[in-house]
């Protein structure tokens, strides 16, 4: 038995090694693309550069959309390491890294060191986890904060009194919210802990949990403070009506307006459980077999399930009750559900079903691996078709054709290999293997066209190094990708009002400025026969106007309809 029980923490020491290696796989070999990255990093790098921290800007603009909190990290990560192309994914991995230890410690703590390994692994196997750890978007971070916040309010619940693990969830609360607005989320879990409570008569064996929870307030008020202190003393001390301005949009549109009224990505009540259907997988398989075993454990009034599925209950409803709706909403759910699954999880994979719901899930990703690498080596109409729609040269098709081949191979022989018998970790070894293609492989070939660098690499060519450059109806990416200083003229201002800007820009120095335009945003007043097309990034097409091109005097305007359009997260 000591034999076994030191071959199973080999393996699962192996398995966490893996697991880190794939999130860390690819780090540094990519830039920024859309449709978020860019916009932080933008933000991320003015800070460094001016030194002004407090208020992030895209371009001259304030960005009003979401608070600075994660740019921050990313301005701090950047002071750490040097090297933008690392610092900007550095806040998403630690968050995963600590939302995987976080899950171990919980399962451990409520359970065993068994079922804390079984917690991790299935976090680590779901694709938007793996995907959201190698991204920089705000999400992984709030995940993390969100998950840290439930970590010590469970600790606090179900495994003894303990005042600093609430002091602790009140900041990470705190501080989530001050980074994306829905961070007070894992207060939710009072609700299905007091309903709990009073079907046990309120006796669980410790007193004082309740009074202890006021500690709530003064960690969350801290937690908080990180960002609204400063922005306080700014609005005092400051009579900057754009500085109320960004307070107002922020504080009230971006958080209250956006949820009860959304005006984008509206979607129908059951959008989440397409999410779930997909990007939940392979977990999402075995939920037909995990809902009648989590029922059993409800109504024995196991408190353990009591909070972590009635608190991922309220987060669905939450969410699921505003019109605007978007995947990563519901991701803070994830954590707490793979900590719920994992006591049932070597049970469920005992059974022949939940066996073969895996074993074809590995199949059909490696079919589909082979099937789109087969396409994309010999060349086919469609292969050549994906590629013209992203603006991506033909010399990409056997570099990612070669990527997927090894993938789908290794897939088939991992298959052959474990079987069924092994189907857990043959869920690992897919995760593993996909994340580190993803890494090294699919993601560094795209680069220069999903980050836009080779549109921008083209202008910078096309107009030589002493031009100057202007941008109308840009992308983030636009200019941060910008190989020099640059013109622009308003990020969210309609189309037609950056003309009336850039058009007399343009005639002060007609023979060395330039101006990246949109194609679908080009002025009447501009000499089509001079435009150069400069071709496409983001499945959009882009154009260079020189400044001979400008029709002075030209009163032409674009239709009322164009404007910018943001699209946030």
């Amino acid at each position: 038995m000591p034999e076994a029980r030191l071959s199973r923490q080999h393996w699962h020491l192996l398995a966490c090694v893996a697991i880190v290696l794939a999130l860390l796989a690819g780090i540094g070999m990519r830039q920024p693309s859309p449709p978020d990255e860019p916009r932080f990093v933008l933000a991320a790098r003015a800070m460094v550069d001016s030194g002004q921290w407090l208020l992030p800007h895209r371009g001259g603009d304030l960005y009003a959309e979401k608070p600075p909190v994660f740019m921050w990290m990313q301005a701090a990560s950047h002071q750490l390491l040097g090297n933008w192309n690392l610092a900007f994914l550095l806040p998403s991995l630690l968050a995963a890294l600590l939302t995987l230890w976080l899950c171990w410690d919980l399962g451990r703590r409520l359970w065993n060191r068994r079922v804390a390994w079984w917690s991790m692994l299935a976090l680590a196997s779901c694709l938007q986890f793996g995907l959201m750890a190698k991204r920089a978007q705000i999400d992984m971070v709030l995940v993390g904060l969100t998950t840290l916040a439930m970590w010590g309010l469970l600790r606090h619940l179900l495994e003894a009194p303990n005042r600093r693990a609430v002091l602790v969830a009140g900041f990470a609360a705190g501080l989530g919210t001050v980074t994306k607005g829905v961070g007070f989320l894992p207060l939710l879990v009072l609700l299905p802990w007091a309903l709990w409570r009073w079907r046990m008569q309120g006796d669980d064996g410790h007193a004082g949990r309740g009074r202890a929870l006021w500690l709530l307030v003064p960690g969350f008020l801290l937690g908080a403070a990180v960002w609204l202190a400063p922005l306080g003393l700014a609005l005092l001390h400051s009579p900057d009506p754009s500085l109320q301005a960004y307070a107002r949009e922020l504080l009230f549109k971006q958080t209250g307006t956006r949820y009860a009224n959304a005006w984008h990505h509206v979607k129908p009540a059951w959008y989440y459980l397409q999410v779930m259907a997909t990007l939940w997988l392979p977990g999402c398989l075995l939920l037909p077999a995990l809902l009648p075993a989590w029922w059993r454990r409800l109504k024995r009034l196991d408190g353990r399930y009591w909070l972590l599925l009635g608190w991922a209950v309220l987060v669905l409803v939450f969410f699921s009750a505003s019109p605007g709706k978007r995947e990563v909403y519901i991701f803070p759910m994830l954590p707490l559900l793979c900590v719920a699954a994992a006591p049932v999880l070597p049970g469920l994979l005992r059974r022949t079903g939940p066996r073969w719901l895996l074993l074809a899930y590995v199949g059909v990703l490696a079919a589909a691996a082979l099937y789109v690498s087969v396409q994309l080596l010999g060349g086919s109409p469609w292969a050549h078709a994906q590629l013209d729609r992203r603006g991506m040269p033909d010399s990409l098709l056997p570099l990612l054709g070669g990527w997927l081949l090894g993938f789908g191979v290794l897939l088939v022989a991992a298959l052959v290999w474990l079987r069924q018998r092994r189907v857990g970790a043959l869920v690992v070894v897919c995760a593993c293997l996909l994340w580190n293609v993803y890494g090294w492989g699919l993601m560094p070939a795209l680069d220069p066209y999903s980050s836009a660098s080779a549109l921008m690499q083209r202008v910078g060519q096309r107009i030589g190094p002493d031009a100057q450059l202007g941008l109308v109806a840009w992308r983030e990416q636009n200019l941060l990708q910008a190989d020099r200083p640059v013109t622009e003229f308003g990020f969210k201002r309609p189309w037609d009002e950056q003309w009336q800007q850039a058009g007399p820009w343009l005639q002060q120095a007609p023979e060395t400025r330039w101006l990246l335009v949109l194609d679908q945003a080009m002025s009447p007043c501009v000499d089509a026969a001079q435009v150069v097309d400069i071709g496409s990034s983001n499945r959009n097409r882009w154009q260079l106007v020189p400044g001979r091109a400008w029709h002075a005097g030209c009163q032409a305007h674009l239709a009322p309809d164009a404007a910018s359009d943001d699209e946030q997260d």
